[in-house]
Protein backbone atom coordinates (compact mmCIF):
# COMPACT_ATOMS: atom_id res chain seq x y z
CA UNK A 1 0.00 0.00 0.00
CA UNK A 2 2.85 2.35 0.74
CA UNK A 3 4.23 1.84 -2.76
CA UNK A 4 1.02 2.97 -4.43
CA UNK A 5 0.75 6.12 -2.30
CA UNK A 6 4.28 7.26 -3.04
CA UNK A 7 3.81 6.65 -6.78
CA UNK A 8 0.69 8.84 -6.91
CA UNK A 9 2.38 11.62 -4.90
CA UNK A 10 5.35 11.54 -7.30
CA UNK A 11 3.03 11.73 -10.30
CA UNK A 12 1.13 14.63 -8.74
CA UNK A 13 4.41 16.49 -8.20
CA UNK A 14 5.38 16.03 -11.82
CA UNK A 15 2.00 17.28 -13.00
CA UNK A 16 2.33 20.45 -10.90
CA UNK A 17 5.80 21.15 -12.32
CA UNK A 18 4.46 20.52 -15.84
CA UNK A 19 1.65 23.02 -15.23
CA UNK A 20 4.12 25.64 -14.03
CA UNK A 21 6.28 25.07 -17.13
CA UNK A 22 3.23 25.37 -19.40
CA UNK A 23 2.17 28.60 -17.68
CA UNK A 24 5.69 30.02 -18.08
CA UNK A 25 5.85 29.07 -21.78
CA UNK A 26 2.36 30.50 -22.35
CA UNK A 27 3.36 33.76 -20.63
CA UNK A 28 6.51 34.08 -22.74
CA UNK A 29 4.64 33.40 -26.00
CA UNK A 30 1.88 35.84 -25.02
CA UNK A 31 4.46 38.53 -24.20
CA UNK A 32 6.24 38.05 -27.53
CA UNK A 33 2.91 38.13 -29.36
CA UNK A 34 1.82 41.35 -27.64
CA UNK A 35 5.18 42.99 -28.34
CA UNK A 36 4.88 42.08 -32.04
CA UNK A 37 1.29 43.35 -32.11
CA UNK A 38 2.18 46.74 -30.62
CA UNK A 39 5.20 47.10 -32.92
CA UNK A 40 2.93 46.52 -35.94
CA UNK A 41 0.34 48.91 -34.45
CA UNK A 42 2.95 51.68 -34.09
CA UNK A 43 4.22 51.19 -37.62
CA UNK A 44 0.66 51.21 -38.93
CA UNK A 45 -0.01 54.54 -37.17
CA UNK A 46 3.25 55.93 -38.61
CA UNK A 47 2.15 54.88 -42.09
CA UNK A 48 -1.21 56.59 -41.63
CA UNK A 49 0.50 59.80 -40.43
CA UNK A 50 2.92 59.75 -43.37
CA UNK A 51 0.13 59.29 -45.90
CA UNK A 52 -1.85 62.13 -44.30
CA UNK A 53 1.20 64.42 -44.52
CA UNK A 54 1.89 63.44 -48.14
CA UNK A 55 -1.75 63.97 -49.10
CA UNK A 56 -1.84 67.40 -47.46
CA UNK A 57 1.41 68.43 -49.18
CA UNK A 58 0.16 67.30 -52.59
CA UNK A 59 -3.13 69.17 -52.16
CA UNK A 60 -1.27 72.31 -51.07
CA UNK A 61 1.11 72.00 -54.03
CA UNK A 62 -1.74 71.66 -56.51
CA UNK A 63 -3.50 74.65 -54.95
CA UNK A 64 -0.28 76.70 -55.23
CA UNK A 65 0.23 75.65 -58.86
CA UNK A 66 -3.33 76.70 -59.73
CA UNK A 67 -2.78 80.09 -58.07
CA UNK A 68 0.49 80.60 -59.98
CA UNK A 69 -1.20 79.71 -63.28
CA UNK A 70 -4.03 82.19 -62.57
CA UNK A 71 -1.74 85.05 -61.50
CA UNK A 72 -2.15 88.08 -63.80
CA UNK A 73 0.57 90.38 -62.48
CA UNK A 74 4.14 90.09 -61.34
CA UNK A 75 4.60 87.54 -58.57
CA UNK A 76 6.74 88.89 -55.74
CA UNK A 77 8.69 87.03 -53.07
CA UNK A 78 9.94 88.66 -49.89
CA UNK A 79 11.38 87.42 -46.60
CA UNK A 80 9.44 87.97 -43.41
CA UNK A 81 10.29 91.05 -41.36
CA UNK A 82 13.75 90.62 -39.92
CA UNK A 83 14.80 88.19 -42.65
CA UNK A 84 16.51 90.74 -44.88
CA UNK A 85 20.13 90.03 -45.68
CA UNK A 86 19.82 86.30 -45.04
CA UNK A 87 20.77 83.65 -47.56
CA UNK A 88 17.99 81.80 -49.41
CA UNK A 89 18.43 78.77 -47.16
CA UNK A 90 18.16 80.89 -44.00
CA UNK A 91 15.12 82.67 -45.45
CA UNK A 92 13.53 79.32 -46.31
CA UNK A 93 13.83 78.22 -42.68
CA UNK A 94 12.91 81.61 -41.14
CA UNK A 95 9.90 82.37 -43.32
CA UNK A 96 8.80 84.15 -46.46
CA UNK A 97 5.80 85.77 -48.14
CA UNK A 98 4.86 85.28 -51.79
CA UNK A 99 2.23 87.52 -53.38
CA UNK A 100 0.30 86.27 -56.40
CA UNK A 101 -1.79 89.09 -57.93
CA UNK A 102 -4.96 87.96 -59.69
CA UNK A 103 -7.54 90.00 -61.58
CA UNK A 104 -9.62 91.10 -58.58
CA UNK A 105 -7.49 90.11 -55.58
CA UNK A 106 -4.06 89.11 -54.35
CA UNK A 107 -3.35 85.65 -52.97
CA UNK A 108 -0.60 85.53 -50.35
CA UNK A 109 1.34 82.42 -49.37
CA UNK A 110 3.00 82.93 -45.99
CA UNK A 111 5.48 80.56 -44.37
CA UNK A 112 6.08 81.35 -40.71
CA UNK A 113 6.31 79.46 -37.43
CA UNK A 114 6.49 76.07 -39.15
CA UNK A 115 3.26 76.47 -41.10
CA UNK A 116 2.24 77.51 -44.61
CA UNK A 117 -0.88 79.64 -44.89
CA UNK A 118 -2.84 80.84 -47.93
CA UNK A 119 -4.34 84.27 -47.35
CA UNK A 120 -6.60 86.54 -49.36
CA UNK A 121 -6.33 89.96 -47.68
CA UNK A 122 -9.26 91.47 -49.62
CA UNK A 123 -11.61 88.82 -48.23
CA UNK A 124 -9.94 88.68 -44.80
CA UNK A 125 -9.43 84.93 -45.11
CA UNK A 126 -6.54 82.80 -43.96
CA UNK A 127 -6.34 79.07 -44.56
CA UNK A 128 -3.80 76.72 -42.98
CA UNK A 129 -2.44 74.62 -45.84
CA UNK A 130 0.34 72.76 -44.06
CA UNK A 131 1.47 72.44 -40.47
CA UNK A 132 4.77 70.92 -39.31
CA UNK A 133 6.85 72.43 -42.12
CA UNK A 134 10.63 72.56 -41.67
CA UNK A 135 11.53 74.61 -44.75
CA UNK A 136 9.58 76.25 -47.55
CA UNK A 137 11.17 78.14 -50.40
CA UNK A 138 9.56 79.57 -53.53
CA UNK A 139 12.03 80.66 -56.21
CA UNK A 140 12.01 81.62 -59.89
CA UNK A 141 13.84 80.03 -62.78
CA UNK A 142 14.17 81.36 -66.29
CA UNK A 143 13.58 78.73 -68.98
CA UNK A 144 13.60 79.67 -72.66
CA UNK A 145 12.04 83.06 -72.00
CA UNK A 146 9.46 81.73 -69.56
CA UNK A 147 9.67 82.39 -65.86
CA UNK A 148 8.89 79.24 -63.91
CA UNK A 149 8.27 79.10 -60.18
CA UNK A 150 9.55 76.29 -57.98
CA UNK A 151 8.32 75.52 -54.48
CA UNK A 152 10.60 73.32 -52.41
CA UNK A 153 9.06 72.02 -49.24
CA UNK A 154 10.26 69.83 -46.37
CA UNK A 155 7.88 68.52 -43.75
CA UNK A 156 8.89 67.82 -40.16
CA UNK A 157 8.98 64.13 -39.31
CA UNK A 158 6.53 62.88 -36.72
CA UNK A 159 8.75 59.98 -35.66
CA UNK A 160 12.48 60.02 -35.03
CA UNK A 161 12.85 56.47 -36.41
CA UNK A 162 11.77 57.56 -39.89
CA UNK A 163 14.61 57.16 -42.35
CA UNK A 164 13.46 59.31 -45.28
CA UNK A 165 12.58 63.00 -45.01
CA UNK A 166 9.38 64.19 -46.68
CA UNK A 167 10.70 66.48 -49.43
CA UNK A 168 8.48 67.90 -52.18
CA UNK A 169 9.13 70.05 -55.25
CA UNK A 170 6.33 71.72 -57.18
CA UNK A 171 6.79 73.70 -60.39
CA UNK A 172 4.42 76.06 -62.19
CA UNK A 173 4.43 78.84 -64.74
CA UNK A 174 2.07 81.76 -65.21
CA UNK A 175 -0.31 81.43 -68.14
CA UNK A 176 -1.17 85.16 -68.07
CA UNK A 177 2.03 87.07 -67.25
Amino acid sequence: MKATISKSRGAAGVLLIECLVYIAVFSILTGIGLAAFYLCWDHSKALVYATEDIRAALLAGERWRADVRHATGTISREPLAGGEGKTDLETAAAGEVVRLPEADRTVVYRFADGAVRREIPALHTSELLLARVTTSQMTTESRAGVTAWRWELELRLRRSETQLPLLFTFEAAQTKP
